[in-house]
C-alpha cells in the first residue's frame, strides 16, 4: 500500500531541501564533480554511438578522451592566450575609443563640444571607469577562478571524474532506476525522459550552436581585420543560447569597433555588419532547427531568471546547475498543469456528472 500523499510530499520536500543545503555549503567542493558530470552527460551520446559502431565502452571512452585531450592542448596553446591578450587590450584601449567617440560626436554635433558639456564629462568618466575597473574585473575573475578551480581540480580531478562517470554512465542509470519507488517509477521515468529531452535539446544542441557560431564570428572578424575580433566573436558565440542577444550585443560591439577602426572604409564596416547578418541567417534557418529543434520548452526568460537566482544564491556552481534545474522545474510544471487540467479542481463536479 502506497504512502499517503501528505507523507510523500514531506519526504520529497526534505530531499529537495537537503539538495539545496548541500549545494549551499559544499558548492566549491562539489564543483569538479558537477563539471565532470556535465561533461559525461554531454559526451554519453557520442560514446553510445561509438559502441553501436562496434567499439567497446572502454575503447569508446578512451577515444573520446584522446580527442578531447588533443583539442584542449590546441586550445591552450593557440586560442586561450590570444583571447586573454585581446580582452586585456580591449580594456586598455577603452579610453582611446571613448576619446574617438567624443571627437566624432563633436564634429557631428558642434554644440556638444563645450568643455563643460555633460556629455564630454560623462564620456571621460566612462572611459576611465572601463580602464580602471575593466582590467581589475578581468584580473579578479581570473584570480577567483584560479582560486576556485585550482590546477589540480582543472587538470586532474575534473577529467578523471568525467572519465569514470562516462565509463559507468549506463550502469549508474540502471542503479538509479532500481532505486525509484515502485508505485511512481513509470511517472518518474516519463518525467526524467522529458527532462533529458529538454536538456539534450538545449545543452547539447545549443552548446554546439554556440561553438559553431563563436568560431564563425571569431574567424570571420579576424579575416576582415577587426581588432579584438577573436574576443568579440567568442563573446557573441558564448551568449548565443539567449536568442538574438548574442548577435545583438556582439554585432553592436563589433560594428562600434569597426566604426573607430575603419571610419571612412564603408566596405569593411559593411562586411563586419554582414558577418552578423549571415550568422543570424545560418543560426535561425539551419543550426537551431537542426541541432536544437522546436520542442526544447526552455523559455529564454525562464532561463535568465534561473541563472540570476542560482548565480546569486550559490555562485558559480549555482550557475552550472541552473540550466538542468530550470529544465526539470519546467517539465514538472507542465506535468502539474496537465494533472490540474484533468482534476476535479479544474473540471468541477458538474462536468464529472455530465460525463
Amino acid at each position: 500500500m502506497a504512502l499517503p500523499v501528505r507523507t510523500q510530499l514531506t519526504y520529497w520536500s526534505i530531499a529537495a531541501a537537503g539538495f539545496f543545503v548541500i549545494l549551499w555549503f559544499l558548492g566549491d567542493v562539489i564543483l569538479p564533480f558537477v563539471l565532470g558530470g556535465a561533461i559525461a552527460y554531454f559526451l554519453d551520446p557520442v560514446a553510445d554511438r561509438l559502441e553501436r559502431l562496434g567499439l567497446s565502452r572502454a575503447l569508446a571512452v578512451a577515444t573520446i578522451t584522446l580527442i578531447a585531450l588533443v583539442i584542449f592542448i590546441l586550445m591552450a596553446l593557440l586560442v586561450v592566450p590570444t583571447l586573454i591578450n585581446q580582452a586585456v587590450a580591449l580594456f586598455d584601449t577603452a579610453p582611446q575609443l571613448t576619446s574617438d567617440l567624443q571627437k566624432f560626436l563633436t564634429r557631428t554635433f558642434p554644440q556638444l563640444g563645450d568643455t563643460d558639456s555633460t556629455l564630454r564629462k560623462s564620456l571621460l568618466v566612462v572611459g576611465e571607469t572601463i580602464q580602471a575597473k575593466g582590467g581589475q574585473l578581468l584580473e579578479t575573475a581570473i584570480g577567483s577562478v584560479s582560486s576556485l578551480i585550482n590546477l589540480v581540480l582543472l587538470f586532474v580531478i575534473v577529467p578523471v571524474v568525467a572519465f569514470y562517470l562516462l565509463y559507468d554512465w549506463d550502469n549508474m542509470m540502471v542503479a538509479v532506476d532500481d532505486l525509484l519507488p515502485r508505485d511512481h517509477a513509470p511517472t518518474i521515468r516519463h518525467l526524467a525522459h522529458q527532462i533529458d529531452l529538454t536538456l539534450a535539446g538545449f545543452i547539447r544542441g545549443m552548446g554546439t550552436v554556440c561553438v559553431i557560431l563563436g568560431t564563425y564570428y571569431a574567424v570571420a572578424l579576424m579575416t576582415v581585420g577587426l581588432q579584438f575580433g577573436l574576443v568579440v566573436g567568442a563573446f557573441a558565440g558564448l551568449i548565443t543560447f539567449i536568442p538574438y542577444v548574442g548577435a545583438l550585443l556582439g554585432g553592436v560591439l563589433a560594428i562600434g569597433l569597426a566604426l573607430f577602426q575603419f571610419w571612412g572604409d564603408w566596405l569593411s564596416i559593411g562586411l563586419v555588419a554582414g558577418i552578423f547578418v549571415v550568422g543570424q541567417v545560418i543560426e535561425g534557418n539551419f543550426l537551431t532547427p537542426k541541432l536544437v529543434g522546436n520542442s526544447v520548452g526552455l523559455h529564454p526568460v525562464w532561463l535568465l531568471f534561473a541563472l540570476s537566482v542560482f548565480g546569486a544564491l550559490f555562485g558559480f556552481v549555482g550557475m552550472l546547475v541552473a540550466v538542468p534545474v530550470a529544465a526539470a522545474l519546467g517539465v514538472l510544471a507542465r506535468f502539474a498543469f496537465h494533472q490540474y487540467k484533468h482534476s476535479l479542481l479544474y473540471r468541477g463536479v458538474s462536468e464529472q456528472d455530465n460525463t
